[in-house]
């Protein structure tokens, strides 16, 4: 079957299917968290000893003694074969963005020849996968493989069903025989443990006495578009690249602003009851679905969960995300800019920190110039931004993530915090040594008497900022939708624990030389807001006018690509930051660097790979053979006396040899291997690669509106993004 043919025969399949049947959906009451180990069902499987310490371990993060560990993993075993499961998986979070998985079976032979069980502490605790065959940045190599899956207690256990069966699933971490981190979830523990010892002295030092354990807490808005996979099958750069690297931009996109929260298409809600099922089984708390901006793009948000857990439940939502969507008949995509002219697709990161006894230490309440530790915690944070931007612009960047950052949709790459009216007038005022009352948003009025009147947040919302404080919480926007947030909450929790110890340092020393707590606090904060204030802006990020403000006056740095921002990961002070709070080491460090820089180069040299075959067999070949039917009927008309304008087959003429000339200029550029060093081989990819595949596609795309429809051999915009 030719390529238009199949099209044709895609739409014909998408348009004449019989949508999945359903079933009405058991109750949450029945389903939450039933495909879970939690702590509930470990109450009523476990002594009362053993579950008391697996509490505390959970909590507080307690060492869990080996006895302890083997009565965990019978009552494990027991629940999860009563649930179906034959075989057990310790599951970790390599340097990539996806998860891995080693599955072992529950079951052991006798002598006899016959089958049991078995399940112990030891097996629970360790698991042995391949240390080098996984991305490592030279920390393992072939000759040296040896890589340890160790569990972590304070994320519960759960199964996994799937049609193939069910299987115990151990969340985990992933180490070297040396010792060294190779995951995500490592870097991630010690992060919160560094902010937790230095927010322990901060809080000490103004007079709180019971003081639990602190937590970065996370709730991940995920963005994501839904194509039907028919035409999927037909899109070898949506199956291997994750973005179109071809379309010419539909009649219309999203410029009528009417997907928006608008009505779920009836296939779409179907497919999102359904995920959502599946989440609550595995008790990951989905909280708000939506339309987004685009054409074919929605959102799911969770609700707040601890960083650890969450980043885990993140991790599995994508799983579930991808492999539900595949049984309603969608590709979802998670890419961050799957179709140009459109809004991206982002996770933007709600982050807070906070405990059992002080709670939400970002929230500011009603009077936030009254609230001290609010006020020292949100400046921790401001200094944090201030000083490691770049590092924060570094653990969000990606080939995928260029495509959306400094766009009108995206927050800039240039890392600024936004706090709002209120907050940002506590803070100048700090600045000029006092502390005034601050103003709160006012009563809403809009003059109709059936309307209930409400109290106004303090602070309007700023959707260009990178880094913006939304009530009780800051909220990253510039994390990318495929990717992991471990790196960005890791990033976040250890810039904060730097700052809170410097602010212990400060405060002490004022209260030492006879301050009262108050004075103390706005002397600290002044000197905070004098060195690191110009991070904050409230305006539109934008603009050009802020992009000159902030390179040339305020000095904070625009790192449009991922080839800029990656280098960061090699600055001294970055490598102090990690060395000091213990979250990674120098060696740990380098391995990052590497890996990351790494799958950027692989990612853009896949992508020039398919530009050059789709433009080859498939672009090129559409193009010709119109172009033959075309003069032939020119031709035929010219024979009978009918003139026609010769117009469209000379653009194509022209287009398809100019398009072959450019992707003959990107076919000489890849094989171009001679880089003095691993930053000037991302420079030539985010220079030269991705500007000659930018060619080859505008040739391309112009092709496209001039080929008759029927031609045309692989799905169009207007075709994936509207048909569902």
């Amino acid at each position: 079957m030719s390529g238009n043919a199949t099209r044709l025969a895609a739409i014909s399949a998408i348009t004449n299917a019989t949508p999945i049947s359903t079933e009405m959906p058991e109750p949450l009451s029945k389903i939450w968290a039933s495909d879970v180990f939690s702590l509930a069902k470990m109450e009523e499987s476990l002594s009362k000893k053993a579950f008391k310490a697996m509490k505390e371990t959970v909590h507080t993060g307690v060492p869990l003694d080996a006895a302890t560990a083997d009565i965990v993993a019978a009552a494990m075993k027991d629940w999860a074969l009563l649930k179906g499961a034959k075989f057990f998986s310790h599951i970790f979070y390599p340097m990539t963005n996806a998860t891995a998985e080693k599955h072992d079976g529950f079951i052991i032979t006798k002598p006899d020849g016959e089958a049991i069980t078995e399940f112990t502490g030891s097996l629970l605790i360790k698991g042995e996968p391949d240390g080098s065959s996984f991305p490592n940045g030279s920390l393992r190599m072939t000759n040296a493989a040896r890589g340890y899956t160790a569990w972590d207690p304070t994320s519960p256990a759960y199964i996994m069903n799937t049609p193939n069966g069910a299987t115990l699933m151990i969340p985990s971490v992933f180490m070297s025989w040396t010792g060294e981190a190779l995951d995500k979830k490592i870097p991630l523990l010690r992060s919160n443990a560094a902010m937790n010892k230095a927010a322990q002295k901060v809080l000490s030092l103004m007079g709180e006495t019971d003081i639990a354990t602190l937590n970065s807490s996370c709730g991940a808005e995920q963005e994501y578009f839904l194509i039907d996979d028919n035409f999927a099958a037909n899109r070898p750069d949506l199956l291997l690249a994750g973005r179109t690297l071809f379309g010419a931009a539909p009649a219309k996109g999203q410029q009528f602003d009417d997907h928006y929260f608008g009505a779920i298409p009836e296939r779409v809600q179907v497919f999102m009851q359904d995920f959502e099922d599946q989440l609550y089984k595995l008790g990951i708390p989905a909280k708000t679905h939506h339309n987004e901006v685009a054409p074919g793009q929605f959102e799911l948000a969770p609700y707040f969960e601890a960083a650890n857990v969450a980043a885990d439940h993140q991790q599995l939502l994508m799983t579930v995300l991808k492999n539900t969507a595949k049984k309603h008949g969608f590709l979802a995509l998670l890419h961050e800019k799957p179709f140009a002219g459109l809004n991206g697709s982002g996770k933007h990161v709600n982050w807070s920190v906070g405990n059992a006894t002080q709670g939400n230490l970002l929230d500011p309440g009603k009077t936030p110039e009254e609230n001290l530790n609010f006020l020292l915690f949100c400046g921790a944070v401001i200094r944090g931004v201030h000083l490691y931007g770049p590092l924060l612009r570094a653990v969000i960047a990606s080939a995928a993530n260029d495509h959306r950052l400094g766009a009108n949709e995206a927050p800039p790459a240039i890392l600024s915090v936004y706090l709002g009216d209120q907050l940002e007038k506590v803070f100048k005022d700090i600045q000029n040594g006092n502390i005034e009352p601050s103003v709160c948003g006012g009563e809403m009025d809009l003059g109709l008497s059936q309307i209930l009147g409400f109290t106004r947040d303090p602070g309007d919302r700023n959707r260009t900022s990178p880094f913006a404080f939304t009530g009780n919480r800051f909220e990253f926007r510039a994390v990318g939708s495929s990717q992991s947030v471990s790196g960005p909450l890791v990033a976040m929790n250890t810039m904060l624990a730097d700052s809170l110890d410097w602010i212990a340092t400060k405060l002490e020393s004022a209260l030492d030389s006879g301050k009262d707590q108050t004075s103390a606090v706005i002397s600290v904060l002044k000197e905070l807001m004098d060195l690191h204030g110009n991070v904050i802006f409230g305006g539109d990020g934008y603009s050009k006018e802020w992009h000159q403000l902030a390179v040339e006056e305020r000095g904070l740095k625009n790192i449009p690509t991922t080839a800029d921002a990656l280098p960061a990961f090699k600055d001294d002070t970055v490598k102090a930051l990690f060395e000091s709070t213990g979250v990674l080491s120098p060696i740990e460090l380098e391995s990052r660097y590497e890996v990351y820089s790494e799958q950027y180069i692989l990612a853009i040299e896949v992508e020039a790979k398919l530009v050059i075959d789709m433009a080859t067999t498939g672009v090129y070949p559409a193009a010709t053979s119109y172009l033959t039917e075309l003069t032939s009927s020119i031709a035929s008309a010219s024979s009978a006396g009918i003139s026609l304008d010769k117009g469209v087959a000379t653009s194509i003429a022209s287009d398809a040899d100019a398009m072959m000339k450019s992707v003959a200029g990107l076919s000489a550029a890849i094989e171009v291997h001679d880089f003095a060093s691993v930053e000037d081989h991302m420079q030539y990819c985010a220079g030269t690669l991705c500007g000659l595949m930018g060619d080859v596609r505008k040739y391309a795309d112009s092709l496209e509106a001039q080929v008759a429809d029927s031609a045309w051999p692989f799905p169009k915009y207007s075709e994936m993004l509207f048909i569902k």
